[in-house]
């Protein structure tokens, strides 16, 4: 396997990088950094953050071969050190950018200040569903998961409320390679890290929304035992009305938690 290459987009304001803490930020998988830009905003005159795309996903090139979670994780890590080498920072990610960031725990803590966890688990799905999904996309294409997809990210009455973010969420699900989403999907097929969850030490918010059908609060619950039965530190929070793309559905909500979680651990 070869280890996939990310590209980033600065989402906070222009300046010169290392005035303000470093805040990663990842996405889910069919999305891009569209996810993050209004959380972003509310966060970038306090930290620098960027955020990242998946293989074949936003401005991140695709890639000819598989790749498992704990390379993408490799490849934040390497990104990170081409913009500001060998610095600490702030983690926050959704879904597969939230698998991402436990992988980043377990493997690379000790490059992390905090690590926040969105809709996501140590286990997502199941591997027969994950690769049953990267086959039916690598035969039709990305637009073929569009309504399924809408249906499991947004909460009850989120795109009438906010049609603008929805449709640019949607648009960059449907311009994902299918080739990058297929790989992405088999990543989540392999990935479980139940067992390595007590070898995360850094601080770790697990964040869940109560009508998220692919990780809900039971999982995130379970992500925070894990944590801690190997004596780290980890919470969780829930937001109701929130399903599966929290800092596009609940960006006020998520900046804050995240802020006051970031100052508190700021180590």
């Amino acid at each position: 396997m070869a280890k996939p290459t990310v590209k980033a987009v600065l989402l906070s304001p222009q300046r010169e990088l290392g005035a303000k803490p470093l805040l990663v930020v990842g996405p889910s998988l069919g999305t891009s950094t569209v996810l993050w830009t209004e959380t972003a905003a509310l966060l970038g005159d306090e930290y620098d953050v960027i955020g990242w795309d998946l293989p074949g996903h936003g401005i991140s090139p695709t890639t000819t071969e598989g790749f498992d979670v704990a390379e993408l994780a490799d490849a934040v890590v390497d990104l990170v050190d081409s913009v500001s080498p060998e610095s600490k920072f702030h983690y926050a990610g959704v879904s597969l950018g939230g698998a991402t960031g436990l992988q980043l725990g377990i493997k690379h803590g000790e490059r992390l200040r905090s690590l926040s966890v969105q809709c996501s688990g140590a286990k997502l799905g199941t591997p027969e569903g994950w690769l049953e999904r990267a086959e039916t996309v690598r035969q039709l294409g990305t637009p073929v998961m569009i309504q399924g997809s809408a249906e499991r990210w947004f909460g009850p009455g989120f795109m009438n409320r906010q049609p603008e973010i929805s449709s640019r969420l949607l648009h960059a699900l449907r311009d994902a390679d299918r080739f990058g989403y297929s790989f992405c999907c088999e990543a989540l097929a392999a990935f479980d890290v139940r067992e390595q969850l007590g070898s995360i030490t850094v601080p770790t918010q697990v964040i869940a929304g109560v009508e998220d059908s692919v990780a809900p609060p039971s999982l995130a619950e379970e992500t925070v035992e894990g944590i801690r039965a190997g004596g780290g530190s980890a919470v969780v929070e829930t937001l109701d009305g929130v399903a599966h793309l929290a800092p596009a559905e609940a960006p006020a909500a998520v900046a804050e938690l995240m802020r006051t979680f970031m100052k508190e651990n700021g180590r």
